[in-house]
Formats: C-alpha cells, structure tokens, sequence
C-alpha cells in the first residue's frame, strides 16, 4: 500500500483529462492546449475548458510504433502512437498525441495514415508496484458501419 501523506502520481492528478480528454482555451486569444494549460503564450492565465471528445473528426496524421517499452507497458508491446487531428466543431483543430488500438492487421496499421479515427477508453498502463490499472483514451480506425 502506498504511505500516507504521499502524493499520488502524476497520472493519477491528471486524470480528468486522460479520462474525458479535456484541454483549454485562451478566451483571449482563442489558442487551444492538449494537454492543459494553466497560461497561453499570449500571456493571458483567463483559459477554460473544453472536450476534445465532442470533436465531430479526428484523422491520423502520422504514427510511430515503440517495440521498447517500460515495464508497465510490456503487455501492450508494440505500442503504437500517433500524431492526431481533432476538428473542432467551431473550425479550429488540435494536433494531440495519442496511444492506438485495435489495428486488425500489420497492413491496416502501416496504412493507417489519414484515415479517420474514433476514441476508445481503454487500459493504458498496469502499475506493478501497487497494482494499479490506469485507464484512458486511445484511437482506433473508424470503419464504416454497415
């Protein structure tokens, strides 16, 4: 069991936004972070929040695949990242990167760039120390539905 008095990891203060996907925008500026920030580079700390999982279109700009992975992440190798669009439903887009899942063949995945995506919560990291399951948002290909 964890001691008393110690804080929670990093993860754990940080959910929310792993969870719901959530990120800020500047009302001053319009400027939009994933992941949060508490001020925007035009200065102003006056920032909201704003759900990234309400975007009507995410495509995959671009992924990498990491076949050397911590411990916590072993049962997920390879582990594959991308570098993903999100459209706002105002006009605006964000460029997030995010873990993938779901890939039905090595071909869908090598080809995957550009396609469109969808959100999936699911299993990120298993904690040995203290037993801990982490969950949160990953991609997988949007397939038509029939």
């Amino acid at each position: 069991m964890p001691e008393l008095g110690v804080l929670p990891p990093r993860y754990w203060r940080n959910v929310r936004y792993y969870y719901r996907l959530e990120g800020t925008r500047c009302k001053t500026c319009g400027r939009i972070y994933y992941p949060p920030r508490i001020r925007c580079v035009c200065g102003s700390s006056d920032m909201e929040n704003i759900s990234l999982l309400l975007s009507p279109k995410f495509v995959l700009e671009c992924h990498t695949t990491l076949h050397s992975v911590p411990v916590e992440f072993e049962k997920f190798k390879p582990l594959g990242f991308g570098l993903v669009r999100a459209y706002l439903p105002d006009g605006q887009s964000i460029r997030i990167i995010a873990p993938l899942t779901d890939f039905l063949s090595r071909d869908e995945y090598e080809d995957a760039s550009g396609r469109e995506l969808e959100p999936t919560f699911r299993v990120v990291m298993r904690d040995r120390t203290y037993g801990l399951v982490c969950y949160g948002t990953k991609f997988r290909i949007r397939h038509s539905r029939v």
